[in-house]
């Protein structure tokens, strides 16, 4: 069965460690588009700072689609019409505030195009380069958050946000997805809400088959997606955990990981099939 969409991480899956992609990934992926397939981002970071990958790569002139927040949003790259949307409450998010503190982690959110967070650093500020936002620090982070947003993360150091991560699973199961973009940031989304769900959501309008899909990520915030996909990929530089559940292993960032499953897969590349 030909596979009708690619769906994507963008930090150290899509994107090298500059954030850029290489000129092989990027041929291969117009290549997929010429023939139809749709390219589809799939990521953690806002909306906003997902437009200018998105704009390199065409997907407004293919009519394709973002997954951004971990898939609380979908958007139309063409329209840019939403065509999902999932939020959290203030009383949420003042919950977690709370918890962070119990935790001893820091937190932050998004309102409007800014990060909001109560206390500069380290991690944040990593949060703000990725993404390209102005991190804005509040005199009070529950005053600060009046209205519903997309997502939290609390961070931390990878070894105490692994103990975090375990213990808020457990206690908030049934309440709220909770899960790791990147070893130092646990991220939290309304509850069922995942890249997996969200992805399932967009190919039923579109009348895509999940067995028509490739999936490929690193982390933990993509095994939904993966385990999803019709054809679950992860990266060479992944976590040997997620390895263990994908159907199949690529190379990594840094060694054209995606342009090689493109190639296989989709275009055939006789060299490589």
């Amino acid at each position: 069965m030909p596979y009708k969409m690619i769906v994507l991480d963008l930090d150290d899956t899509l994107l090298q460690d500059d954030h850029t992609i290489s000129d092989r990934t990027k041929h291969a992926l117009m290549d997929a588009q010429e023939l139809g397939v749709k390219v589809v981002l799939a990521s953690g970071r806002p909306t906003s700072a997902m437009y200018a990958i998105a704009e390199e790569l065409r997907l407004n002139d293919f009519g394709s689609f973002i997954l951004s927040f971990n898939g609380a949003k979908i958007t139309n790259c063409q329209t840019g019409e939403e065509l999902f949307s999932s939020t959290l409450s203030p009383d949420v998010v003042h919950y977690l505030y709370e918890v962070s503190r119990r935790e001893n982690v820091w937190i932050h959110t998004y309102v409007g195009d800014h990060i909001v967070t109560e206390a500069g650093n380290q991690f944040t500020n990593i949060e703000g380069e990725i993404t390209g936002l102005e991190i804005i620090e509040v005199g009070s982070f529950v005053e600060a958050v009046s209205e519903p947003v997309v997502k939290v993360l609390m961070l931390e150091d990878e070894t105490k946000l692994a103990d975090v991560e375990e213990k808020l699973q457990q206690e908030l199961a049934g309440q709220l997805s909770v899960m790791r973009s990147k070893p130092f940031f646990l991220e939290f989304t309304e509850h069922g809400v995942t890249k997996g769900t969200s992805l399932s959501h967009l190919i039923q309008q579109l009348g895509i088959k999940r067995e028509e899909v490739i999936a490929i990520g690193d982390s933990y915030n993509d095994l939904a997606m993966i385990e999803f996909a019709g054809l679950g990929v992860a990266m060479g530089n992944a976590p040997d955990d997620i390895k263990e559940k994908a159907n199949f292993v690529t190379d990594s960032n840094m060694n054209d990981g995606v342009a090689k499953v493109v190639e296989k897969f989709v275009l055939k590349t006789p060299a490589l099939v």
